[in-house]
């Protein structure tokens, strides 16, 4: 059995094992150990796992598992690998690191993470929902009272329908509370239940809203905290686009596999 040192990192209530790869110890092939580690029973317990590895081209690479073994991007577990980086003296309050989608820059600032987004100029209309790929794809819902809905029944309807099912998609429920303030409730594939917060989640929710009214700066109400995202628009899509949050230490430790 092999003994690993990790952290635990949250943000927004999106929680994350860390480990610090930079050696190479751990084998990113065994997606048991990764689901292993993500049981909130047997485990760690976790949304995700995070690997900070060596980059030739970037400050560090960030390698995200979903708690299934699955991969995507993870915007509330870039803002904390963004963080655990600099704990680990890698970077301090700049970075540009590589994820799954390609580099990302993001910046530090009084413990808010800001990480930059890649541009989008895609979007799908269906009926009056919306499906937007913010480096994992999400289902966009308006509803009257995201208190009065269950999103594990309803996501996984769309989750698991006959044109999703396969590779399966993220589900978000939002309820306009202003101008530019949504409360947002989600199910994430590769979880396969409730969420407390989706960095990816919040992106699509905040430019689904500007398709529909002129707004520049979105403040979403998740289940675990506040997220902001700002962008600029333009007639071919979304450019600038900044998803921003704290993302909090919350203990370390080992354990054995």
């Amino acid at each position: 059995m092999a003994l690993i040192e990790f952290y635990k990192y949250q943000g927004t209530g999106n929680d994350f094992v860390m480990i610090d790869n930079r050696n190479l110890t751990f084998d990113k092939q065994n997606l048991k150990t990764v689901a292993k580690l993500c049981d909130r029973r047997f485990g760690i317990g976790a949304d995700g796992l995070i690997l900070i590895e060596t980059s030739t081209s970037a400050d560090f690479e960030m390698v995200y598992f979903n708690s299934d073994g699955s991969q995507s991007l993870c915007g509330n577990g870039s803002r904390c690998a963004v963080m655990f980086a600099r704990f680990l003296g890698i970077i301090n309050n700049e970075t540009t690191f590589l994820a799954i989608d390609g580099e990302h820059y993001a910046k530090i600032e009084d413990q808010i993470v800001h990480l930059k987004m890649h541009d989008v100029s895609d979007y799908e209309l269906i009926g009056t929902d919306y499906l937007i790929d913010t480096g994992s794809p999400h289902y966009i819902r308006f509803v009257e009272d995201t208190d009065r809905i269950d999103p594990v029944v309803e996501g996984r309807k769309v989750r698991y329908s006959d044109r999703f099912s396969e590779k399966g998609v993220n589900v978000n429920f939002l309820q306009q509370v202003n101008n530019n303030t949504l409360k947002i409730r989600t199910y994430e594939r590769g979880v396969e239940n409730e969420t407390l917060s989706c960095g990816t989640g919040c992106t699509a929710a905040a430019l689904s809203l500007a398709l529909k009214q002129p707004v520049n700066s979105v403040n979403l109400l998740a289940m675990g905290g506040q997220l902001n995202v700002s962008f600029n628009r333009h007639d071919s899509g979304f450019t600038d686009i900044f998803l921003s949050g704290p993302a909090q230490h919350v203990f370390r430790g080992q354990i054995q596999v």
